[in-house]
């Protein structure tokens, strides 16, 4: 009995362990493009990397950091409203640091670590761009210009900053506090889950009288949509009606005229006129396709 429930305890601890994700580095498996531009096979991409080559200012390395940042929708759980987040909102290190950042993405969705606002002339288009496709890592490294500046950190992939997946980066003292970031400053467009439509429109700053015209204008859209989806379908039935009468009446003289025609005669007479009529018509687009080649073709 006790072996039985050694065995069931070890089955709990263990399994956890191997329904843990596994994240894989991509880091060994980026081809280098130039330019600090790296990439691998399944969209893994570093840019901005700079690994040597000291910013306007800088003297020397200040020194020489490593972070690990979190990604997903895990980190989100603790702020209202946000659907993904950074395990880490707000960074702070000396000017000219050397800063290697392992950027961990938890989610099955491509994630990215995005850091604004550096120089243009030693990063292209003033960014350091770490992005992979989860769960999965990658890391890059960049040094820090020198001055006190607050850089803006996210992800940029569509709605995922929106989401709650910003933070914010001090070199030195920093700038300021940017807003909207998780957990540190206030949201610059705060969600308000308890407001009706009265509350809403007036924070928009909207009148009646606009709000009146604009359903009026909705009103008529819908008014002219029904309308001119009846006239299509009217003048369709209408197509189809002409169609069928035109094809019945067709039928019907020609029925009367075929029983003139092989009235009194056996079926074998009829098949033989008939096949004459097929002759003589074969006959006539040959020769009507004939007087409309030979200008074209006289040989």
């Amino acid at each position: 009995m006790v072996k039985f429930i050694s065995v069931g305890l070890l089955a709990i601890l263990i399994s956890p362990l191997s329904m843990a994700e596994e994240i894989e580095d991509h880091t060994q498996l980026l081809m280098d493009h130039g330019d600090g531009h790296l990439m691998e096979m399944s969209g893994g991409m570093v840019m901005g990397q700079n690994t040597e080559t000291l910013p306007g200012g800088c003297d020397s390395i200040s020194e020489t950091k490593e972070i690990t940042v979190h990604a997903g929708h895990k980190f989100a759980e603790k702020f209202p409203g946000r659907m993904y987040a950074f395990d880490t909102q707000e960074l702070n290190f000396k000017p000219c640091t050397k800063l290697t950042v392992h950027f961990v993405n938890e989610d099955h969705v491509r994630h990215q670590w995005m850091m604004h606002g550096l120089p243009k002339y030693l990063y292209p288009k003033g960014m350091f761009h770490l992005e992979v496709t989860g769960p999965a890592k990658i890391s890059g490294t960049l040094i820090l210009p020198p001055g006190d500046k607050t850089y803006l950190v996210h992800c940029d992939i569509a709605q995922h900053m929106e989401k709650g997946m910003k933070a914010q980066l001090k070199v030195g003292n920093g700038d300021g506090d940017l807003p909207s970031i998780p957990g540190v400053t206030a949201l610059a467009n705060p969600d308000d889950y308890n407001a009706g439509a009265a509350e809403v429109f007036a924070a928009a700053k909207v009148t009646e009288t606009e709000i009146v015209a604009a359903n009026e204008a909705i009103a008529l859209a819908e008014a002219n949509r029904k309308a001119s989806k009846m006239a299509v379908e009217s003048g369709s039935d209408s197509f189809m009606s002409g169609t069928t009468i035109t094809g019945f009446a067709l039928s019907l003289l020609l029925a009367i005229f075929l029983g003139k025609r092989f009235k009194g005669m056996d079926l074998s007479d009829v098949v033989v006129i008939l096949f004459e009529w097929s002759a003589k018509g074969i006959k006539f687009v040959a020769k009507l396709l004939s007087n409309l080649i030979k200008p074209i073709l006289p040989n």
